[in-house]
């Protein structure tokens, strides 16, 4: 699924060195602002160990894990909604994205440059929310005037439109995200057609320093993890700098790494599953001697539309699925044996996946 997640912040807030580490891809990191103009992309596996499991019970002959997708976007800065620092064109690489993970200066560097001389995370989030609030207003507004004009000839989808369109607009102006706005499920359908910034959801990563990755009492993540508690945002801490050590390391040596540190992951593996489970996404399998492979599939997805993830004939063609639990097949190390206990369900066309099933669809060719 061509689903991604953005990386936002402020300028020197580690934004491209974690984009490195995430994806070995070298993408610039410099200590000055603007040092990344083009958006960088990269495409990073899902970190699964369910994954291994299964390919431990079924030996196959290749495993292949899901993927997600992740854009370095430059830093913006205050006034970037009237285009400083080149803002109207980096506002528009995050209009793409489904995601937004937003990237926090959790440290005191004297050696790292603030763009605004000082260190306040609250500051720092409130003027990329401001400027992101700012460039929905004056979008949302033109499009309120093309809608206006159709609503006025009596147009009932317009009025309809116009009516999601006040609401959000009323929330801007106070300076409020669009995703504060409650919203029915008709009304945010509606919502995301207006491809507003500030209505997709925001996983907020703490970046600290790699001094402060054994301590539990750091106060600037206190206040990010404070803030994003009222807005109901999930938050990683990690430190950009010692993710991009390690992810360069052999896998054995990273977990030896960890360990020393009292860490079972990194917290890259901790921010790709956050921003996975950001985007509404859920992970099921298939499995044979041929090979053990994730696939993603939005939560509440059916049989049929997981299928199509597979191969998009496999929609129409569905005939049923036959489903047995992640957990089964951990507990008993072998698909026969879950099979024999009676684990193994049929599925019709109505069936709703979970995250962890091992499916095999039937279709029709």
């Amino acid at each position: 699924m061509a689903l991604n997640c953005g990386i936002v912040g402020l300028p020197n807030v580690g934004k491209s060195t974690i984009f490195n580490a995430l994806t070995k891809a070298g993408a610039q990191a410099a200590n000055y602002p603007f040092c990344t103009i083009e958006p960088n992309t990269g495409v990073v596996e899902v970190p699964d160990e369910r994954l291994n499991r299964l390919a431990e019970i079924y030996k196959p002959k290749r495993t292949v894990p899901t993927m997600i997708e992740f854009v370095d976007i430059a830093g913006l800065v205050k006034g970037a909604s009237q285009g400083e620092g080149l803002g109207n064109q980096f506002l528009s690489h995050i209009r793409e994205v489904d995601a937004i993970c937003h990237v926090v200066r959790a440290f005191q560097d004297e050696n790292i440059t603030h763009v605004h001389g000082k260190v306040d995370p609250i500051e720092d989030i409130t003027v990329i929310n401001y400027e992101l609030i700012l460039a929905d207003l004056d979008s949302l507004e033109k499009q309120q005037q093309r809608v206006s004009k159709t609503a006025k000839t009596g147009n009932k989808e317009a009025g309809e439109i116009l009516s999601v369109m006040d609401q959000i607009l009323e929330a801007l102006k106070k300076g409020n995200r669009a995703s504060t706005v409650e919203l029915s499920e008709e009304e945010l359908k509606i919502a995301k057609k207006f491809n507003l910034i500030t209505i997709k959801p925001v996983l907020y990563v703490a970046n600290i320093l790699d001094s402060d990755v054994k301590s539990t009492e750091n106060p600037l993540v206190k206040v990010i993890t404070d803030f994003a508690k009222k807005e109901g945002a999930p938050v990683v801490v990690l430190c950009g700098r010692f993710e991009e050590e390690i992810s360069g390391l052999e896998k054995e040596d990273q977990l030896a790494f960890l360990e020393e540190i009292g860490e079972k992951e990194s917290g890259l593996s901790r921010m790709i599953r956050a921003s996975y489970q950001l985007l509404g996404l859920l992970t099921f399998f298939t499995a044979g001697v041929e090979e053990v492979r994730a696939w993603t599939t939005k939560q509440g997805s059916t049989g049929p539309i997981a299928a199509s993830v597979i191969h998009s004939d496999f929609e129409k063609g569905y005939i049923r699925a036959e489903v047995m639990r992640y957990e089964d097949l951990d507990r008993t190390g072998d698909a026969t044996k879950v099979k024999d206990e009676g684990k193994l369900r049929v599925e019709g066309k109505e069936y709703i996946v979970q995250d962890g099933d091992v499916i095999y669809f039937r279709v029709n060719a």
